[in-house]
């Protein structure tokens, strides 16, 4: 009887039986009427059990989880009841989902009818990648009496992985082939130029590049022809990913680490949709999850199961032997886009002649955050002593973040300066623009 549950109804019978045995004290007549609600609700209560208890399989439930779950997303969760009884049911579903999510009054009721199911969802969005662990699906069933309820149980022990996010890398596909973003407006990626990949020769029609004419091929034919060129394949693309102590910094639930981490699986999508090459690292101390830049079929599951099990280490990272690993082992010309975070001018000349020394060989992208609680209090009307002065704290920050733009683009160094929810499109949207004006 360990899934037997009495339910508040049968209760509150119960103390209107106490009510009429109390009445019973000053009128005897209440008494017979009192010993009868008690045998009717002890009975009633048999019927109930007989009615729920007969049936081995009255309900049958299955959850429908998805392979695996995209860190930072929404993520729907499936479950699917059936109502095997003859009778209409009410259920209390209660899903043990895991404890990362820290959802203790997870609860939904559902009246289903005789002989037919129920189908729902709901939405789990995890802020960390790891192993997620699903415990039982629980059913507590009851009948149209409601004293009783039937615990049933199902789908013990369901694992589940959860990956950098993957769920919106077709949206990002889409954006990348009409070469545009939607970020608070339309942002159309122009073409300065074109180039060296020679495609065809054609002829000219109304909107070709008049730079592109072939004077050679049109003296031939007499009708004017251009060149055509086709935007250059193969190229390497290289992420390398700060795993040091300034990447833990969390925004919206998700450290500035796994931001990264989603970006990179986004633009690693992109890229290799391009026909270009990708590949990663990550770095702090020593560098690791070295994946050498290919446009394989397999590359981007190579990558993801790469970005899966990185955590931050919270040393300095050594940007030392960042230069010297990309020295010797990235031999071609590259384009190599940096995530890490600067938070001062300071911060950054320390670094400045390992940057200047990867951008000596290489295309250099510095990719690093605005704090998004620092905006909000720039944009803030303040109202008191205390709110002035957050003001301008957050002002000499923010300040200070556009000196290390200057500072690196001095040297040639391009920048993503970006808030964390912006990141996936900011850079795929200069992987784009490089890429469409041909400076790689």
């Amino acid at each position: 009887m360990k899934n037997l549950y009495i339910n508040t109804r049968f209760f509150f019978a119960l103390i209107g039986v106490g009510a009429l045995y109390v009445l019973a004290f000053f009128f005897p007549i209440f008494m017979w009427i009192a010993h009868i609600g008690l045998i009717v609700c002890f009975v009633v209560v048999l019927v109930d059990c007989l009615l729920l208890f007969n049936q081995k399989d009255g309900v049958l439930a299955q959850r429908i989880l998805p392979e695996k779950l995209s860190n930072g997303d929404e993520n729907s969760v499936k479950i699917d009841v059936k109502n095997n009884y003859r009778f209409k049911i009410n259920t209390k579903i209660i899903d043990e989902i895991p404890f990362q999510f820290q959802k203790r009054d997870f609860m939904i009721q559902k009246q289903i009818e005789s002989g037919k199911n129920t189908f729902f969802q709901y939405i789990l969005e995890p802020k960390e990648r790891g192993e997620y662990n699903f415990g039982n699906l629980n059913i507590y069933t009851e009948s149209p009496i409601g004293f009783v309820s039937k615990r049933f149980q199902f789908l013990k022990d369901a694992n589940l992985p959860s990956y950098p996010s993957f769920i919106h890398l077709r949206k990002y596909e889409l954006m990348a082939i009409q070469s545009e973003f939607m970020l608070g407006g339309i942002k159309k990626i122009r073409k300065l130029g074109h180039t060296m990949e020679f495609e065809q020769i054609k002829e000219y029609v109304p909107g070709d590049d008049i730079r592109t004419i072939n004077w050679k091929a049109t003296s031939k034919t007499s009708r004017l022809m251009v060149n055509q060129f086709q935007d250059e394949k193969s190229q390497r693309i290289f992420m390398l990913i700060d795993t040091g102590r300034t990447m833990k910094m969390p925004f919206n639930g998700l450290s500035l680490l796994d931001y990264s981490i989603n970006a990179t699986m986004a633009l690693s999508h992109i890229i290799l949709k391009k026909n270009d090459r990708a590949g990663m690292m990550t770095f702090s101390k020593k560098t690791e999850n070295k994946i050498a830049a290919e446009n394989k079929s397999g590359q981007l599951k190579k990558i993801s199961e790469a970005l899966y099990n990185i955590k931050t280490d919270f040393f300095e990272s050594d940007f030392n032997r960042l230069y010297q690993d990309v020295k010797y082992s990235i031999n071609q010309r590259s384009l190599i886009l940096l995530f890490t975070n600067f938070e001062t001018l300071d911060g950054l000349n320390r670094q400045m002649k390992y940057l200047r020394g990867i951008a000596k060989n290489h295309l250099l992208v510095v990719v690093f955050f605005k704090n998004s609680e620092l905006q909000s209090l720039i944009h803030k009307n303040p109202e008191s002593i205390q709110e002035i002065y957050d003001e301008i704290i957050a002002e000499k920050f923010e300040f200070e973040k556009k000196l290390i733009i200057q500072e690196l683009r001095k040297y040639g160094i391009y920048t993503v300066y970006t808030l964390p929810e912006n990141l996936n499109i900011d850079v795929i949207n200069k992987y784009l623009e490089i890429k469409a004006r041909g400076i790689l």
